[in-house]
């Protein structure tokens, strides 16, 4: 269900915090939910405010609104050129999508992103955008026409190269070999590539085959960098994804009750990955610095520094 509403803004500032450090200060969100589906998805819990979650009588399974509900934020487009038209904006880094993708579903219906784009080139703004959706490639043109001007920077959101259990854990996302073959089309553009290998899923992605697939891929994209992250599970994205367990591999539920005591995975369990990983990314020459060619890109057109977009 799709459902229109009205934001007074359109940009969020994101709060600082010490336990990460993130190349922006801002996030922009077209939509409220995601019709994608990931049964991972952390940002189950901005829905929770609504209290309306949906159950599934029959298999037992709760399908909270996230899902089901995603709310399009209808004068989004007037709302940003407020604020990106404000004296004292300072053409800071936007990540575009933070917590909703904005090519889910949804987004081939209503466009909002062309208009979204077409603001960003006027304003010549640097931008951060990640998806799971090939509906991007829609946006070629607009997005390589504002990496001439400034610094994008798009990114591919892989967990598994396997199409039957990505169709399963991510029922509506692009499958993974669209999600690379867009990665092949925007590095003939100025724009920064990327790979977020996340979240990465015990025993279902983990495997090093898998792991080895997705570097190797990423590095036949000629990608700037790779990211990858271990699930974490905490408040409605932890009851959702125990249920899909239950449904769907349950000879797992203990194990990630004994891995998951917490809301983030045992800490020898996420050695002995990085264990497995530094030596691919190695071997495929994978740099997991992000920023650095955020900055190189920076710094060609007028020798403009990153630290002018952060502050």
């Amino acid at each position: 269900m799709l459902e229109e509403i009205q934001v007074t803004k359109a940009l969020n500032k994101i709060k600082a915090t010490s336990r990460i450090t993130l190349p922006y200060r801002w996030d922009l969100n077209i939509y409220r939910g995601c019709g994608h589906g990931c049964n991972y998805c952390y940002a189950m819990y901005s829905h929770n405010y609504l209290e309306k979650k949906e159950k599934y009588s029959s298999a037992g399974e709760e399908n909270c609104a996230f899902f089901r509900r995603v709310y399009v934020k209808n004068n989004i487009v007037e709302a940003l050129e407020k604020q990106l038209g404000a004296r004292n904006w300072k053409k800071e880094v936007i990540n575009i999508g933070g917590v909703c993708d904005s090519y889910q579903p949804a987004e081939a219906k209503y466009g909002l992103m062309r208009e979204v784009l077409a603001l960003m080139i006027e304003y010549k703004n640097p931008v951060i955008i990640s998806t799971k959706s090939d509906l991007i490639l829609r946006d070629h043109e607009l997005l390589g026409e504002l990496a001439e001007l400034t610094c994008v920077n798009v990114a591919v959101t892989v967990t598994t190269t396997d199409e039957k259990l990505s169709t399963l854990l991510e029922p509506l996302a692009s499958s993974p070999e669209k999600r690379f073959s867009l990665l092949r089309v925007f590095k003939d553009t100025a724009a920064v590539t990327g790979l977020h290998m996340m979240p990465i899923l015990p025993f279902l992605t983990d495997s090093p085959e898998n792991l080895e697939k997705i570097l190797s891929l990423a590095a036949e994209c000629k990608v700037d960098y790779a990211l990858p992250g271990v699930l974490y599970l905490r408040g409605e994205t932890r009851k959702h994804f125990f249920n899909f367990l239950e449904l769907n591999f349950p000879k797992l539920l203990d194990p990630y009750r004994k891995l998951y005591s917490k809301g983030g995975a045992d800490r020898t369990y996420k050695a002995e990955l990085y264990g497995v990983l530094k030596p691919l990314m190695e071997k495929y020459h994978m740099s997991g610095d992000y920023m650095k060619p955020m900055k190189t890109k920076f710094l060609r057109p007028r020798q403009l520094k990153l630290t002018d977009f952060l502050e």
